[in-house]
């Protein structure tokens, strides 16, 4: 389907609103530590949340999920295709794992992915964070909530949708996610993964 801009257009848009990184702009207006000087050194909601600020965590939780569905709305109200606004949100997720404002070392994806969730359909991001808060209470392990999460995200993609556009951009941007917490994974089997709730050491 023919687009009013180029692809690359499209792209871009969602590469550019994907690399705002909230939690460095939220942790600056709030006097906070800047994100990737401790904990994980992620700049992201669970590691700001180490701060013991739960309004910055929130508010930077809520920012980098707006990132990706912003950008997936934008391309849709220009008249992007179902395609380019999937794509749209794929970048908007690749924005915030390498943003440009950041030389490139951003979060692990998961509250812009489930941005872009909610741009393709309100039922798999409402799954997804039902998936999230269970594991996430049972075991107070945010990185474990989120596997979890990617790993069901493409199967209900096409539970949803069955269109092969959307489910392939979800399963990559999952895939990347997955990859993004490998450092996690190994602590996780190590048992020495920090919980939700811990604070930054003095």
């Amino acid at each position: 389907m023919e687009t009013p801009l180029p692809l690359l257009g499209y792209l871009a848009l969602g590469y550019l609103i994907g690399s705002l990184p909230f939690a460095v702009i939220v942790s600056k207006l709030f006097g906070l530590a800047d994100p990737r000087s401790f904990g994980s050194g992620n700049p992201g909601a669970t590691n700001v949340l180490r701060t013991g600020n739960k309004a910055a965590a929130a508010l930077t939780l809520l920012g980098d999920a707006a990132k990706g569905w912003v950008a997936m709305a934008l391309a849709a109200k220009v008249g992007a295709g179902g395609t380019a606004v999937a794509l749209t949100g794929l970048a908007a997720f690749l924005g915030h794992l390498y943003p440009v404002f950041l030389k490139f070392k951003g979060g692990k994806g998961v509250a812009t992915a489930l941005g872009v969730m909610i741009g393709i359909h309100w039922i798999m991001a409402l799954a997804g964070v039902a998936t999230w808060l269970l594991v996430a209470m049972a075991t107070r392990y945010s990185s474990l909530a989120a596997l979890v999460a990617a790993a069901e995200a493409p199967i209900l993609t096409w539970f949803l949708t069955s269109r092969p556009e959307l489910t392939a951009a979800v399963a990559v941007m999952s895939l990347l996610l997955i990859w993004r917490h490998k450092a996690n994974i190994q602590r996780l089997m190590a048992g020495t993964e920090s919980r939700i709730g811990s604070k930054k050491k003095a």
